[in-house]
């Protein structure tokens, strides 16, 4: 990753080795005028709630041994831990999926329905492909969904099938991508990975991307 930019100094006054919270992250993260997410387009919903910020108050509870989700079921929560490491790695240490299942449970039921709904694709694709549910299927297997869902790319099936059941997957794709790379990057692991040191924050990010991730 490019680290030559200068960076503008946002606050040199942290006391040395103070955990960061979220919301110190993130109000660091939008403050520079015209800032962009890395793998995130900016119509996209996430970028409503790091900028209000409203939720950031409950992000002390997302680290709670007896965590639950809020909005998520079960398997709904499991599957986004498998899909969100593949696509952006280190996202389960970051508890990307806690952060992003508190967002949904306050956001509008259309954002809902489209999060839920692209679960719910991947796992179809998973069962059509494999037979198992997301969370069974090795990381070569979900790899080979995403790389597909990327490129917008369809797969025959066994049946000599034109594979349309694997072509909307494209759009699910980068609705996951946005939350998943939105929560990441507004993490303090995030942050620190785009070259923030708790005192610096670029006035631009330079389109890190994490090699083995799917952009």
């Amino acid at each position: 990753m490019k680290k030559d930019s200068p960076l503008p100094v946002l606050d040199n006054n942290l006391p040395a080795n103070r955990q960061v919270t979220r919301r110190e992250a993130v109000r660091r993260l939008i403050a520079g005028a015209g800032m962009a997410l890395p793998l995130v387009a900016r119509a996209h919903p996430i970028y409503r709630h790091l900028a209000n910020g409203a939720v950031f108050k409950e992000t002390e509870k997302l680290g709670a041994a007896d965590w639950k989700p809020i909005f998520l079921n079960a398997q709904q929560d499991e599957t986004l831990v498998v899909l969100a490491e593949r696509i952006v790695p280190g996202s389960a240490k970051a508890q990307v999926n806690r952060f992003i299942d508190l967002l949904l449970s306050v956001d509008k039921e259309k954002h809902r329905n489209d999060f839920v709904g692209a679960l719910a694709a991947f796992e179809a694709e998973s069962s059509r492909r494999f037979g198992k549910r997301l969370a069974a299927l090795d990381g070569a297997q979900v790899d080979e969904i995403l790389t597909d869902a990327a490129a917008q790319r369809t797969k025959m099936d066994s049946t000599g099938g034109d594979g349309k059941g694997s072509s909307d997957l494209h759009a699910h794709f980068e609705n996951l991508k946005g939350w998943i790379s939105g929560a990441y990057y507004s993490s303090e692991a995030g942050m620190r990975e785009l070259g923030w040191t708790g005192d610096y924050v670029f006035a631009s990010f330079p389109g890190c991307e994490h090699p083995e991730g799917h952009s």
